[in-house]
């Protein structure tokens, strides 16, 4: 397995801690994120664990066109910025147009490819060629070994700091399944896998104009993935989750963050003595 590279600060793969990367589903203002990332990180610290902070600074595929999107992305990129400079940790974000990639990559430490975007073959190879840490989330439309095609796009661009995260499949409509083979399947690939507990609990669409999600789930699918062996996981925490201005339904409260990573550990050493 290679070994991933983060921000100059973390290694993650095999042999290396879990990594947390959790913040809010998108950045509702500087002093409101940096205080759920202020909470997260002690507790990380706390529990040994290297943290990463997540925000989203533009929202783009939201169900409605009057969802709230963020701050967008100079603005956004700049609160990202200041946070990253407060808290003295890595940052991830999600990147939707080829446009995005350069500004981004001058802040974030990974850049994430969203899972309806995976299979965007300029977005994936000029966000990879930055050199910057990616993290392609599995489209809700691919089977797990489809992910090789996602990988020899990174590769060709020269990059191999690339982590691969599991959100769920879909289901039928307004559903997501998440099939636990496919972590062990996408780590056979050879690189770092991440679960995304918080988005394989969501609900597409499922309000109408804004998804919903079914949050009591996400403690289970963390665990469960926990077993099953993963490198990385990806929680959306917010301090009051039914506030939520985006993904509300589906994300964590920061006040159970860590109790869940405390399970998670205990459950992670076990697997780790295979």
């Amino acid at each position: 397995m290679h070994i991933v590279s983060v921000g100059g600060k973390y290694q993650v793969g095999q042999g290396h801690p879990l990594m947390v990367m959790a913040g809010p589903c998108v950045l509702e203002g500087y002093e409101h994120s940096l205080a759920i990332g202020k909470r997260a990180k002690a507790i990380c610290e706390k529990l040994g664990l290297p943290y990463v902070f997540k925000a989203s600074f533009d929202k783009a595929n939201r169900s409605s066109v009057h969802s709230f999107r963020g701050p967008g992305l100079k603005e956004g990129l700049a609160i990202l910025a200041q946070i990253k400079k407060d808290l003295q940790v890595p940052i991830v974000s999600d990147i939707h147009e080829t446009i995005q990639v350069e500004p981004a990559a001058e802040v974030l430490d990974i850049l994430q490819i969203p899972a309806f975007l995976c299979r965007q073959t300029d977005l994936v190879f000029q966000a990879a060629k930055t050199g910057k840490t990616i993290n392609v989330k599995k489209g809700q439309f691919l089977a797990p070994w489809d992910m090789k095609n996602v990988i020899t796009k990174v590769e060709e661009a020269g990059n191999h700091n690339l982590l691969l995260t599991e959100r769920g499949a879909s289901f039928g409509y307004n559903a997501l399944v998440t099939d636990m083979r496919s972590l062990p399947i996408m780590r056979a690939l050879g690189y770092p896998v991440v679960m995304d507990a918080t988005h394989s609990v969501q609900i597409p669409g499922g309000q109408g104009t804004s998804s919903g999600g079914q949050r009591q789930y996400v403690p289970h699918m963390a665990r469960a993935a926990a077993a099953v062996g993963i490198d990385a996981l990806f929680l959306e925490v917010h301090d009051d989750p039914d506030k939520g201005l985006s993904d509300g339904p589906n994300m964590l409260a920061l006040d159970n963050l860590e109790q869940l990573l405390t399970d998670v550990i205990a459950i992670d050493k076990i697997g780790r003595r295979e």
